[in-house]
């Protein structure tokens, strides 16, 4: 069977997430709610939404739009009809027996709910019309999180199951994992379990919310929001909303009944209003005194505000079995979570599936944890497990693993997939080299470099790694959210604070070398980027000879915002890609101005297509809707470039102070207009003496190494500034730019 044709009930958030990924996918879609209006407005809102729920905006009219009463006959023609309404029984019901009466023979009929069993939803259907009805739990934003839980139970038609989880695999992106018909499915189960864990145990142990989202965070594998920040983003409610459900759908004696039970202070800020982010605060709160905006965190045992304090526990990096066996607050803390949070995914092995795998890859998937319960247990150790854990009587898992001692015990990872994943193989490979920054594994015909910092910041480290790795083809790909933020600014502003600008610029210095040795290694260089691939990250991307990306990615030159320019070849590069255009080509100052707007803005891509009009990619470079396939892209490319030659050395042939008095006019225009102020009109000067060329005409002929000393000398002569050292400790510490 083919899909060709989708319609999607309910314009809701998922709903409208949904139908987007569907046309994401150039599959034609229909939009449907009680009124054309309100599907009309939808499509709007994904039209504008930001992040954008679209990887190409041309592509809206994918999108059909109408009313369940005058336009339903449109289920006539649809291969998988997807009901995304309200979380009632009885609405969901009425929906069904409407869409059996009007679709074709074996049609898919899905429901995206998040806790409704098949049981209750398909009650009401034949047994026919039970084969070919299923949940498929969509996670939100529905283009960015990659799990899709396809849930089934004994009346399924399993070839049909099977094939849609190929086809949302292939066409959609998703990480599909099959599952059966318990509360909560995979992902929720055991992540709003972990939630309320660490919940509950930051009440019992006095911690403060601060304190918890240090370690229930970046140092636990965790995204840096913690569980009380999860909570205010999510909405307090909608939380409790859930909680109910799980309550009332599993067992009395479930673990999950002693976390889930309701906290006086959550129902009090619900009662007043303070739901989270959507709300008037949550957990946190900006407050507002003077002309400042202050966040503020609630004291747990009195629920009274103050001003939040930064909790710097010194655990940059995941080390669960450093974080655990610390003799403070917080490794009690760790360790009274994660190994309740081990002991409830273990529990569930087999009754929720027998591949405890899946559980780990449902929470990488669907909460973007580092590390799933079981991938925690294995990092902590059998032994070192056993030796801490008190009780775990009647949890056959862990009884078993007592038993054999199996420090083994997980084997292959992501075997929900039949593709050959970089997860996968790194199991495989010999490891050449271990840095606190990056790791080189070496195959039979091939490296891979993966960087692992913070937001993958790169530093000295990284640098040893990429270069060393050049001794056979190479592979730069990461497991992790981004592909890198950047060179580390921590790093340079800890010799800027000492004013060792010579260290400063040997490092500089030494990523300009890499990037260079990157583009004119005898092998060939290969790039797969997903999520953030900014500044010195986008420098190593567009130096490397070819690149595969991930339609989600977040890519371009943003030292502007911090108060530098692009100094690892980023200019250089884009230079050469836009001087290469027909109008380029034509007029000398074509690029230098183009790029004079694109990085001076520092704008910014977010899909391939939008990376494209920008030149930040190229046509010829390859996307790819899974990231799971960015290694098996990258290795057919590899295999078609065997006999790969390095580029030839770029030459520039630039016109100086001709196109630099016209840089100046645009910027002198932006000062009076006070869309930029002092520094910003600096900064826009320096870049633009490195876009012109410097001191040079169209007589002259500039090679890579003069661009290079150009982006040097700015970006040295910026990092010495007090405002440019301003602007980076204001953006380190708050995320957000400064303007002066």
């Amino acid at each position: 069977m083919k899909i060709n044709k989708t319609v999607v009930i309910g314009s809701g958030t998922m709903g409208s997430g949904i139908a987007a990924q569907l046309c994401n996918a150039n599959i034609p879609v229909t939009l449907l709610d009680l009124k054309t209006e309100i599907s009309q407005k939808a499509k709007d809102k994904i039209f504008n939404s930001r992040p954008p729920l679209l990887i190409d905006k041309s592509k809206i009219e994918n999108i059909k739009v109408g009313n369940i009463n005058d336009d339903f006959k449109v289920i006539k023609d649809a291969d998988w009809i997807i009901e995304a309404v309200v979380e009632k029984i009885d609405i969901k019901h009425n929906i069904y027996e409407k869409i059996f009466k009007e679709r074709k023979s074996n049609a898919i009929v899905s429901s995206n709910t998040s806790s409704i069993p098949i049981k209750v939803l398909s009650q009401n259907l034949s047994n026919n019309e039970k084969k070919d009805f299923c949940i498929t739990h969509f996670f939100n934003p529905v283009r960015y999180m990659g799990l899709l839980e396809i849930v089934k139970n004994e009346n399924n038609d399993l070839e049909k199951i099977n094939f849609l989880k190929k086809f949302c695999e292939d066409r959609l992106g998703k990480g599909a994992i099959i599952c059966n018909d318990t509360p909560g499915f995979l992902g929720n189960r055991v992540g709003v379990y972990a939630m309320q864990v660490a919940m509950t145990e930051a009440f019992k142990m006095k911690l403060s919310i601060e304190e918890a989202d240090a370690v229930f965070g970046r140092p636990m594998g965790i995204p840096k929001t913690g569980v009380f920040g999860l909570y205010d983003l999510i909405g307090i409610d909608l939380m409790s909303d859930v909680l109910k459900s799980f309550i009332k759908e599993l067992p009395k004696n479930d673990d999950f009944q002693i976390v889930a039970k309701e906290i006086p202070l959550i129902k009090k800020l619900i009662e007043t209003g303070f739901t989270g982010r959507k709300g008037k605060g949550g957990f946190y709160k900006m407050n507002k005194i003077g002309e400042k905006r202050i966040l503020e965190a609630i004291n747990l045992d009195t629920g009274e505000y103050s001003p939040s304090k930064k909790i710097d526990i010194k655990a940059d990096k995941v080390n669960l079995k450093k974080l655990i066996n610390r003799d403070d607050k917080y490794g009690k803390y760790a360790w009274s979570v994660i190994s309740k949070i081990i002991k409830y995914a273990s529990s569930l092995v087999p009754q929720i599936t027998d591949k405890f795998n899946d559980i780990d890859e449902a929470m990488r998937l669907g909460f973007n944890w580092s590390k799933g319960p079981f991938e925690m247990l294995d990092e902590i150790g059998v032994k070192n497990f056993f030796d801490k854990i008190d009780n775990y009587k009647n949890n056959k898992f862990l009884e078993d693993l007592y038993k054999t001692k199996d420090e083994n015990f997980y084997g292959e990872r992501q075997r929900y997939t039949d593709i050959e994943t970089l997860g996968k193989i790194k199991k495989k490979a010999i490891k050449l080299d271990k840095h606190d920054s990056a790791e080189i594994y070496r195959f039979k015909d091939f490296n891979i470099v993966e960087f692992n910092t913070k937001a993958n910041a790169l530093n000295y480290d990284s640098m040893d790694c990429l270069k060393k790795a050049t001794d056979k083809p190479l592979i730069i790909i990461n497991e992790s959210m981004q592909f890198s933020a950047g060179v580390n600014l921590n790093y340079v502003m800890d010799f800027a604070e000492k004013k060792d600008f010579n260290s400063v610029e040997k490092f500089i210095k030494y990523f300009q070398e890499t990037c260079k040795h990157l583009k004119y290694s005898k092998h060939p260089v290969i790039s797969a980027p997903s999520g953030l691939t900014l500044g010195g990250g986008f420098e190593v991307v567009v130096q490397s000879n070819f690149v595969v990306s991930h339609i989600n990615i977040v890519m371009g030159l943003v030292e502007t915002i911090v108060g530098l320019v692009p100094a690892g070849g980023g200019c250089k590069e884009m230079l050469w890609r836009w001087s290469q255009t027909n109008e380029g080509k034509k007029d000398p100052d074509f690029a230098p101005l183009k790029l004079f707007e694109i990085i001076g803005f520092a704008k910014t891509a977010t899909s391939p297509v939008e990376a494209e009009p920008l030149m930040l990619l190229n046509k010829h470079d390859k996307k790819v809707m899974n990231r799971n396939n960015l290694l098996k892209e990258s290795k057919i490319l590899l295999e078609k470039n065997k006999n790969f030659t390095p580029p030839e050395e770029c030459k520039f042939k630039l016109s100086g102070k001709q196109v630099r008095d016209k840089m100046y006019k645009s910027l002198e225009k932006l000062y009076k207009d006070k869309k930029i102020l002092d520094h910003g009109l600096e900064v826009g000067k320096e870049l633009a003496y490195v876009l012109s060329g410097g001191d040079t005409d169209l007589n002259k002929e500039l090679n890579e190494d003069n661009l290079f000393s150009l982006e040097l000398n700015a970006f040295m002569k910026l990092i010495q500034t007090e405002k440019t050292q301003e602007r980076i400790k204001h953006t380190l510490a708050t995320g957000k730019p400064l303007v002066n």
